[in-house]
């Protein structure tokens, strides 16, 4: 599921379309905004799907083999310890999954076979598959281990796979880092007498309603946040701040006038991790600087209002 600091970025991305595109077009980029977030489940379902269509194309290897005209023995009675991993198992009995793959119409794999071909020809050369084929003693927990090997060493960083998700949605480019780790946590958390099941997208209903909340409040007083960071850079011009380093520094604001139960340390914290990816190599100091000053004069004026956790 989406966590905070994606959510964060993903709202960053929409206010920098939105303000430096000039337009007012509020209900428009706050549809795409959503759009986006709920886009992610797709590229979520796809990444799994790797795994099942990897094992189906194992089995037709074997009973081609088995076809040959001078079948060695072993193509005759092949190891099949891959095929009986019992996570391609779960996740192929998963109703969840089949369900959304079906309605949503993700069936990209048996279109592009290519892909799912150069995974499993660079498997099949690995010793990670070597030593697991080997090996004698099995367990459910082995599987696992091994699914999660094989996904973070020949799925996750695969290029090729990143160009095809760029072709079809864009906005998937900064998303892969983290649904591939979604991914990951997804196959960790499985539980040997337990189906699989989908991740909801939303850890609860504050969350979704944290990501329009904090787009339209952002987006609705930027003007009155830039002045209360003219004050606090006197070296600096407000136009001589980078355009994404000034937008983190607004939405840092923001959370701290207008949430109320998010902690300022989280909130500043939150910020210049963001920067540290996406901005410059000096930007989450310079972040860190403007943010620490501005949060202590909203306490100071008695304007910072925290409550619950938020006075953490």
């Amino acid at each position: 599921m989406i966590n905070r600091r994606h959510i964060r970025v993903k709202v960053m991305q929409s206010v920098y379309a939105l303000l430096t595109s000039n337009s007012d077009n509020l209900v428009k980029e706050e549809n795409f905004l959503k759009n986006s977030i709920d886009k992610m489940y797709d590229l979520y379902v796809l990444m799994l799907d790797i795994l099942p269509r990897v094992k189906t194309l194992a089995v037709e290897n074997i009973e081609i083999s088995k076809k040959k005209y001078f079948a060695t023995k072993e193509d005759l009675d092949p190891n099949t310890k891959f095929i009986d991993n019992r996570v391609f198992q779960l996740i192929e009995e998963s109703i969840s999954f089949q369900t959304y793959k079906e309605e949503n119409d993700l069936d990209n794999w048996h279109i592009e076979e290519k892909y799912i071909k150069i995974i499993f020809e660079n498997l099949l050369k690995s010793k990670l598959y070597k030593n697991y084929m080997e090996e004698t003693e099995t367990s459910f927990k082995k599987d696992v281990k091994f699914i999660v090997s094989f996904y973070s060493e020949f799925i996750a960083p695969n290029d090729k796979l990143a160009d095809y998700y760029e072709d079809i949605n864009i906005s998937w480019v900064d998303d892969i880092p983290f649904v591939n780790t979604w991914v990951v946590r997804t196959l960790e958390g499985l539980k040997k007498n337990s189906s699989l099941t989908l991740n909801r997208m939303y850890k609860d209903d504050d969350d979704k309603k944290f990501v329009i909340d904090l787009f339209r409040k952002v987006v609705l007083n930027h003007i009155s946040f830039e002045k209360e960071i003219e004050d606090k850079t006197p070296n600096w011009e407000t136009d001589r701040i980078a355009d994404l380093d000034m937008i983190l520094i607004k939405m840092g604001i923001c959370e701290f006038m207008y949430f109320p139960s998010i902690p300022t340390k989280a909130t500043i914290n939150e910020y210049i991790e963001v920067a540290k990816d996406y901005s410059t190599g000096k930007s989450s100091f310079f972040i860190n600087g403007v943010l620490d000053k501005v949060c202590k004069d909203l306490e100071k004026n008695d304007r910072l209002n925290k409550i619950g956790r938020g006075r953490l």
